[in-house]
């Protein structure tokens, strides 16, 4: 895959979506209702083509089928995340719960689940975008080690550059945001990703990828800790007393 190039559409032109799907008629029906919302759509039918034309015109955000011919959806975020940040969106034609979670540890930011409504995804791709554009300039968060510049949508852990995703900075820069205080995994799926019902093992799993990049030893977590029969606090002092397990599990 060769580098992206730059976003040819101004800051304040509509935004691109990469739709990735082999089936046809699925395919039309999303591109059309992401096309009549405003969206700029390119489509692709399977894994290496959806590489090349994002390399023509990197998107602002992939609806990607989990399940493609050769290549399946994993693969493909794994290397479009290699060449740099993009939100993803999953799509997927089974419910099992470990498709959804593979979908997630590998960074995607929401996934769908087929049969869908078409209206239910175009209102998901709009609520990630909106999370994923730069926010006003304000305050700068930072503690143990940790700093997050929200409009540059930057964090750093020690001076050192961390690679997280959309949902892993929006988590980190909630947490910093009320050191301390501890919220269940629906506070966390309502304040951090904007729905009010949904699987809660979403919260999980970005909490575990989150302390993978945040904490010194992620199985024995100083910073996110679990706290039993409630969820997760921060503790800016990365004081002792928590273990890796996860709330609810």
């Amino acid at each position: 895959m060769q580098q992206p190039q730059q976003h040819e559409e101004t800051p304040d032109g509509p935004p691109r979506i990469l739709v990735v799907d082999d089936d046809p008629t699925v395919a039309e029906v999303v591109a059309g209702y992401l096309d009549r919302a405003g969206y700029l759509v390119d489509r692709a039918d399977d894994g290496p083509t959806a590489l090349t034309r994002a390399a023509a015109h990197w998107p602002d955000l992939v609806v990607l089928d989990l399940m493609l011919p050769g290549m399946d959806g994993l693969e493909v975020c794994r290397r479009m995340r290699g060449h740099g940040p993009v939100p993803v969106i999953m799509l997927t034609a089974r419910g099992d719960e470990d498709d959804r979670i593979l979908g997630l540890e590998v960074g995607a930011d929401d996934y769908v689940t087929k049969p869908f409504s078409p209206r239910e995804l175009v209102l998901r791709v709009e609520s990630v975008l909106r999370r994923s554009r730069p926010a006003a300039p304000g305050h700068r968060l930072g503690a143990a080690g940790l700093a997050v510049d929200p409009a540059a949508r930057r964090a750093t852990k020690n001076g050192s550059e961390l690679a997280l995703t959309l949902r892993e900075f929006d988590l980190l820069s909630f947490f910093l945001r009320h050191p301390g205080r501890a919220f269940g995994r629906e506070d966390l799926m309502r304040e951090v990703w904007g729905w009010d019902f949904g699987d809660l093992s979403t919260v999980t799993v970005h909490v575990r990828r989150l302390r993978g990049k945040v904490e010194d030893d992620p199985a024995r977590p100083r910073l996110i800790q679990t706290v039993w029969g409630v969820g997760y606090r921060f503790d800016a002092t990365g004081a002792a007393g928590a273990t890796g397990e996860e709330a609810g599990s």
